[in-house]
Order: structure tokens, then sequence, then C-alpha cells
């Protein structure tokens, strides 16, 4: 049975991958709010707390793909747009 217990997460978590940022920042902060009262019991604590993670990767996935997307307005010479650029990763 405890070998099912991995299968039986990634299935819990299977919604997560349709979420929209949004959808997925609200579930995080809630699970962040129940942990923090600490009426949670232990068993429950923990299997949220992995979802509190799938959550937050599935958030840095979709920030990198909205970063790489951002590009920046090249201007000519006279300051009128002449299209766009990627942004530079650096910072």
């Amino acid at each position: 049975m405890a070998e099912d217990a991995p299968n039986q997460a990634a299935a819990a978590n299977e919604d997560i991958k349709a979420m929209t940022f949004e959808q997925a920042l609200e579930a995080l902060e809630r699970i962040v709010d129940d942990l923090e009262r600490g009426d949670v019991p232990l068993d429950q604590s923990i299997r949220i707390y992995e979802r509190g993670e799938a959550l937050k990767a599935h958030c840095d996935k979709l920030l990198k793909s909205a970063e790489d997307k951002v590009e920046k307005i090249r201007l000519s010479r006279d300051g009128k747009p002449a299209g766009t650029e990627p942004l530079d990763g650096d910072q």
C-alpha cells in the first residue's frame, strides 16, 4: 500500500496542470493559511504541504513562461517604435 502513496499524490495534483496562475496562487494561499492556523491534523498537513509544493512549482513554471514572452520595444533613432526584441534576462 505504501507504494501507492506517490501515485495517489500525483493523481490528486493532476488538476494543478489545468490551473491558471491566479487559481494556483489562490489555492496555495489557502494552504498556507490552513498550515499557519495549526489546527490541521499531521497527516493532512503533510498532504496539503506536498500539494502546496506542486502549486508553487506550477506557479514558477507559469511565471517563467510569461517572462520568456515579455519583449521590450525597440526605438529608432528618432524615438519612434521600430519593433520588439527579447527582454534581457540579466538584471
